[in-house]
């Protein structure tokens, strides 16, 4: 077995990525040591009977102290308050990221409480399922999804190496850029299409003339995947849109415009300009295929290659 990067590691926050850090820790041997902090008793109740760290506090900072690597892992608006109860347990020399969804914000709101000496480097797993909690987790939530770091100008070379190499070692590869452009790359591929299926769902279930049980019997594929990815944790994702609301405003207003555009082509009875439209969109979904990141499911709900031509079949 590999030799434990970090000899204490403390996870603020065991909702699904926080409890999936665990998992995987303990699969690749991560830390000797993982301390875990939540607000909530009834998750830190469930985080010792799920045996999910080897130790649990209810006040970050004792899980920070004496931590070489500390990872905020709660909703984004908690990063502020939360960077300020650990910031005097921090060790010198100890490494501080996150998975919050947004970058620029979490720099605004962190970075002034990071002593000196301490290595404050942001980062992004992009991974995640529907379903939230510290019983969520699993050690595989990881395997073959990215992970986005975002270092300052002035990050210390040698750490990000090490948060690098931890988050390979979790299964994720590593993309580094910077937080302006995350935003804008995340307004688009991951918050713009949430911001769509909670308003889709919701129209569904204010209709008049469609009851509720006709829009749950008769629901085709296309709206089954709106409510998924609309039963994510509600805190989340409103912290998420009041932390990006410049880059999520600016694609929102970009979709708004190519969505008056298609509105047009099916008044006008323009089959062309549909076609070509759905030609075009239609590309993209191969592209995600051969990327494979076309399910959210472990090893993306395959278990050999069969499964990914299959896919492209269909696709």
């Amino acid at each position: 077995m590999r030799s434990p990067l970090f000899d204490r590691v403390a996870i603020i926050g065991l909702g699904l990525i926080g409890s999936s850090l665990c998992h995987v820790m303990r699969r690749e041997n991560l830390a000797s040591e993982v301390a875990g902090s939540a607000r909530s008793a009834a998750t830190l109740k469930t985080a010792e009977r799920l045996k999910l760290c080897d130790r649990l506090y209810a006040d970050p900072a004792e899980a920070a102290a004496n931590a070489d690597l500390v990872i905020l892992c709660s909703p984004v608006g908690t990063y502020g308050a939360l960077a300020g109860k650990i910031a005097p347990a921090l060790k010198p020399g100890a490494i501080v990221s996150d998975v919050g969804s947004v970058k620029s914000t979490v720099i605004r709101d962190v970075g002034p409480h990071i002593p000196e000496g301490v290595h404050f480097i942001p980062g992004h797993p992009i991974a995640g399922t529907e379903h939230s909690g510290p019983e969520a987790g699993f050690a595989e939530l990881f395997d073959g999804r990215w992970a986005i770091l975002t270092p300052l100008p002035d990050s210390d070379a040698p750490a990000l190496e090490q948060l690098k190499s931890f988050w390979e070692r979790c299964g994720s590869p590593v993309e580094i850029m910077t937080p302006e452009h995350h935003d804008l790359v995340l307004a688009i591929t991951s918050h713009l299409p949430h911001l769509i299926a909670y308003n889709i769902v919701g129209t569904a279930s204010d209709l008049e003339t469609v009851t509720e049980k006709e829009v749950m019997k008769f629901s085709a594929g296309g709206f089954r995947d709106f409510t998924r990815i609309a039963s994510s944790d509600p805190t989340m994702w409103r912290d998420v849109f009041l932390n990006n609301k410049d880059a999520v405003l600016e694609m929102l207003g970009r979709f708004t415009e190519d969505l008056t555009e298609l509105q047009r082509a099916i008044r006008w009875g323009d089959g062309d300009k549909l076609f070509d439209k759905f030609s075009q969109t239609r590309a993209v979904r191969r592209g995600i295929i051969e990327a494979g990141q076309e399910t959210a499911d472990p090893d993306f709900g395959r278990k050999h290659g069969t499964q990914r031509e299959s896919a492209k079949k269909s696709a």
